[in-house]
């Protein structure tokens, strides 16, 4: 392996999660009387869901908390990208490190159990921890200093897991889930 240790995003890197997503978010539009296209409700989430939010249904607040709950239902059954936990697994045999960075709250740790991959992870660091979310590297300088990472990549799939990579001292690499994880991270 090329270093020692691995920042990880899930949404988008590791976890198959935007379509289950588009679909709980295009589902729950509807229940609050909201017609709109996959494609385009999909092209939001990949920004983020506040930016969803904002373009679709912008004046109703109860809105996130009726769509994070469709989400979770929809996540009791995640989807790894192809190689996630083959690469996982092979950073840990040859003596490296994973840590995990996600705006989501502790849900994140069921999604890491029931995928099999929670135990790959030095540590896992959620909303609930109390960091600025990215673009922000607040995350990444609190494991860079508590591990005292000198050697580290940060893998995601959106600028802002780039951005926050590179603000933290961190080499970066952005992926979009065609290749296995296998193939591009070496």
């Amino acid at each position: 392996m090329n270093y020692h240790d691995y920042i990880w995003d899930l949404g988008g890197t590791l976890l198959d999660n935007y379509e289950i997503s588009t679909q709980a978010f295009v589902e729950t539009l509807a229940t609050f009387g909201v017609i709109a296209e996959h494609d385009a409700v999909y092209a939001k989430l990949k920004e983020s869901t506040a930016a969803a939010i904002a373009y679709f249904i912008p004046k109703t607040p109860s809105f996130l908390e009726t769509y994070k709950k469709n989400e979770a239902k929809h996540l009791e059954n995640p989807l790894l990208f192809k190689g996630s936990k083959e690469i996982l697994e092979k950073i840990v045999q040859s003596g490296g490190r994973n840590f995990l960075v996600s705006h989501r709250n502790a849900q994140v740790l069921s999604l890491l159990e029931v995928t099999g991959i929670l135990p790959y992870f030095t540590e896992v660091v959620t909303s609930e921890s109390g960091f600025a979310r990215k673009p922000s590297p607040e995350s990444m300088l609190y494991l860079k200093n508590k591990y005292q990472i000198d050697s580290g990549l940060v893998i995601g799939d959106r600028e802002i897991d780039r951005q926050a990579g590179q603000a933290a001292g961190f080499e970066t690499l952005l992926v979009d889930g065609s290749v296995s994880l296998m193939e591009i991270v070496k």
